[in-house]
C-alpha cells in the first residue's frame, strides 16, 4: 500500500506539468543564458519569461524579481542583504520565525517580538520595538510549523507610519518590511502591492515546484549587499549560471498556485475541520490560531506522549508525519515556536504536525486517526 504523506509543509512533489516544461532544459536547450550564441539567447528568453510570468503572478516589475536556489537562499539575501548595508542598526524578527530568518538575523543586532498563544505577533511590542536605529522588520506571512497567519498588513502599516514620522524629522535610515511567505502561495493573496512589503521569500519546494527554487522579491528602491559574488547575474545580487530549468518550474507552479488557490483552499479547509475534529475525540489541543490560520496545517499536543515514538508508529503504520520544521529535525532541540507560544519542552515533545495537500483524501485521513489511535496506546 501506499504510504499516506502528511508533511506536505516541508515538501510537495513536482506536479507533472511542471515537471514538463522544465525537461527541456536539462538536455536539448542546456545553454548558459549569458552566451551569446542563439541556443544561449533562447535560454535566456526563457529565463526572462519565467521572471515575467513570476512578477506578473505576484504584481511585480520582472526587474524586482531575483530567482534563488530556494527560501532559505533568499530569506539569507533579504536579511544579510539589508544588514550588511547597515551593519551598525538593527532588525526585528517575530520570535517564531523560521531558522532562515533568525539565524542570520542574530548575526546583528536583533530584537525578537513576542507572540500571543496563538501565534500572533503583538503589534503593540513591534511598535515599541521600533526605534530610529531599525533598519529591517523581518516577520512571515505564515508560519510554517503552527499554520498561524500574521498581521502582515497592519505591519506595514506601523511601518508606514513610523516612515512618515522619521522623515519629518530628518531621519534617512530606511525602514524595510521582509516576508517569508514559502507556506502562503497555495492558500493566500500573495500580491506584493496588495500585501505592501519591501521584499517577500517564495520557495518551489512548497508549491509542486522543485526543490532548490525560489524567489526573492526586491522592491524597487531596495539596495541589497549580494551575497554570493562572481559574474553579476540577477542584477548584479545573486552571481551564478542562471538555472533556467528550475526557474521555469518555479513560474509554472507558481501560476498553478495562484490559479488553483480557491478551489484547493475550499478543499482543504474541509478535510482540515474533519481531522481536528477526529484529533480532539483522541485528546489532541490545536496549537496556533483557531481561524487565522492556512488551512492544510494541522499541530496537535497530545499531552504526555512521546511525540518521536508516536512518529515512528505511524511510520510503521504507512503515515508519515513530522514533530514540526523539517530543517530542525537533525537537532534534538525543542521547537523554539513552541516555546514562543508559551507550551512547556514536555508538551513541545508531545506534539505532531500533520500538513496536507492536494492529494490528501478522507480515506487517508480515517488510515491516519486509526494509526494514530494504536500510537498513542504504544
Amino acid at each position: 500500500m501506499n504510504p499516506v504523506y502528511l508533511d506536505y509543509a516541508a515538501a510537495t512533489p513536482v506536479d507533472s506539468d511542471v515537471l514538463e516544461v522544465m525537461k527541456p532544459y536539462f538536455s536539448d536547450e542546456f545553454y548558459n543564458p549569458s552566451a551569446l550564441y542563439t541556443g544561449a539567447r533562447e535560454a535566456k528568453e526563457a529565463l526572462e519569461n519565467a521572471r515575467h510570468s513570476v512578477a506578473k503572478t505576484i504584481g511585480a516589475r520582472p526587474s524586482e524579481i531575483v530567482f534563488t536556489a530556494g527560501g532559505t537562499e533568499s530569506a539569507n539575501l533579504a536579511v544579510r542583504g539589508v544588514m550588511e548595508r547597515y551593519p551598525e542598526a538593527e532588525c526585528i524578527t517575530s520570535s517564531i520565525e523560521h531558522d532562515a530568518v533568525r539565524a542570520p538575523a542574530h548575526r546583528y543586532s536583533c530584537i525578537e517580538v513576542a507572540v500571543d498563544k496563538t501565534g500572533r505577533v503583538d503589534l503593540v511590542s513591534l511598535e515599541k520595538s521600533i526605534s530610529d536605529n531599525t533598519v529591517l522588520v523581518s516577520v512571515m506571512l505564515v508560519n510554517n510549523e503552527i499554520g498561524t497567519v500574521q498581521p502582515i498588513k497592519e505591519i506595514v502599516d506601523l511601518v508606514h507610519d513610523i516612515r512618515r514620522k522619521r522623515k519629518m524629522r530628518k531621519i534617512t535610515l530606511p525602514l524595510y518590511v521582509h516576508t517569508d511567505a514559502c507556506q502562503a502561495p497555495n492558500y493566500l493573496d500573495i500580491h506584493v502591492a496588495r500585501l505592501g512589503i519591501d521584499m517577500m521569500t517564495l520557495n518551489g519546494g512548497k508549491i509542486y515546484g522543485p526543490k532548490q527554487s525560489g524567489i526573492l522579491y526586491v522592491r524597487t528602491g531596495v539596495t541589497l549587499n549580494p551575497q554570493i559574488l562572481g559574474g553579476g547575474q540577477e542584477f548584479g545580487v545573486r552571481s551564478g549560471t542562471e538555472n533556467v530549468a528550475f526557474a521555469v518550474g518555479f513560474a509554472h507552479a507558481l501560476e498553478n498556485a495562484v490559479r488553483n488557490r480557491s478551489e484547493l483552499m475550499k478543499d482543504t479547509t474541509a478535510l482540515q475541520k474533519y481531522f481536528v475534529r477526529e484529533l480532539e475525540k483522541l485528546g489532541g489541543e490545536l496549537q496556533g490560531h483557531g481561524k487565522l490560520r492556512v488551512p492544510n496545517n494541522i499541530l496537535v499536543t497530545f499531552s504526555g506522549s512521546d511525540n518521536e515514538r508516536v512518529l515512528f508508529s505511524l511510520d510503521e503504520q504507512g503515515v508519515w508525519a513530522a514533530s514540526g520544521s523539517a530543517c530542525s529535525a537533525s537537532n534534538d532541540e525543542v521547537s523554539h515556536v513552541l516555546t514562543a507560544l508559551g507550551l512547556s519542552d514536555v508538551d513541545a515533545r508531545s506534539s505532531i504536525r500533520f500538513s496536507l495537500g492536494k492529494h490528501t483524501t478522507k480515506a487517508e485521513i480515517d488510515k491516519t486517526i486509526k494509526a494514530l489511535e494504536i500510537a498513542l496506546k504504544a
